[in-house]
C-alpha cells in the first residue's frame, strides 16, 4: 500500500464516521426521551434515524471514494454493539419487550466477547463483521422502534406490534445463527494459527 492510500485509510473526518459519531451521541438522547421526557414518539424517531444512518454510512463507505477508513471499521461495529445492549435493556425496563428476549441477545454477545482473548493471542483483534450479522442487527433495530409504536392504545398499533415481533423473531434467529458461525470461525482460527509470542 502506497503512502497516499495509507493516508486515506487513516482519515478521521469522513461522512460515515460523522454518522457513526452522531448515532453514538443519540444513545443518551434516546434514553432521556424514553424515560425522562416520556416522549415515546420522539424516541421512536431517534431509533429510526439511527437505523437509517447505520445503513447509510455503510453504503457511503463502500460506494464513495475516500470515505472508508480504519476508524470507521472499528467505530461502526462498536456503535452497533452499544445500541444492541442499550436499546433492548431500555425496552425491557420500559416493559415493551420481555426480559428473556433481552437476556438471550446479551448472552450471545457475552459468549462471543469471551472469545476475544483467543483471537488476540493469535494476533487478531476481532473477526470481520459478516453480512448475516449486519442483517440480524438491521432486523432487530427495525423491530425495536416498531415495538415502541405498538404500545399505543389504537388498532393500528396492534398491527404495528405484530410486524415488530416478526422483525424481532427473524432478527433473533439470524443473530443467534451468526453467533454460531462466528464461533466456528474462532475454532478454525485457533486450530490454524499459532499463538503469538509475547514481544515477538
Amino acid at each position: 500500500m502506497d503512502a497516499s492510500a495509507s493516508g486515506e485509510r487513516d482519515r478521521i473526518l469522513t461522512v460515515p464516521n460523522a454518522l457513526s459519531a452522531l448515532r453514538l451521541v443519540l444513545v443518551p438522547v434516546f434514553l432521556w426521551l424514553l424515560f425522562g421526557a416520556h416522549a415515546t414518539a420522539w424516541a421512536v424517531g431517534v431509533l429510526m434515524f439511527s437505523g437509517f444512518s447505520d445503513w447509510a454510512d455503510g453504503k457511503i463507505a463502500r460506494l464513495v471514494d475516500n470515505q472508508s477508513s480504519r476508524l470507521g471499521e472499528l467505530l461502526d461495529p462498536f456503535v452497533d454493539r452499544v445500541y444492541m445492549v442499550t436499546v433492548p435493556l431500555a425496552l425491557a425496563v420500559d416493559g415493551s419487550v420481555p426480559w428473556w428476549f433481552v437476556i438471550t441477545l446479551l448472552s450471545r454477545d457475552v459468549l462471543l466477547a469471551a472469545t476475544l482473548p483467543l483471537l488476540r493471542g493469535r494476533g487478531l483483534t476481532a473477526l470481520p463483521v459478516t453480512y448475516l450479522g449486519k442483517a440480524a442487527t438491521f432486523a432487530l433495530m427495525s423491530g425495536f422502534p416498531l415495538v415502541l409504536l405498538g404500545q399505543f392504545d389504537a388498532l393500528w398499533s396492534r398491527v404495528v406490534l405484530a410486524c415488530a415481533w416478526g422483525f424481532l423473531i427473524w432478527g433473533m434467529a439470524l443473530y443467534l445463527w451468526s453467533g454460531v458461525l462466528y464461533l466456528v470461525q474462532v475454532v478454525m482460527v485457533v486450530q490454524r494459527l499459532p499463538k503469538v509470542r509475547a514481544g515477538g
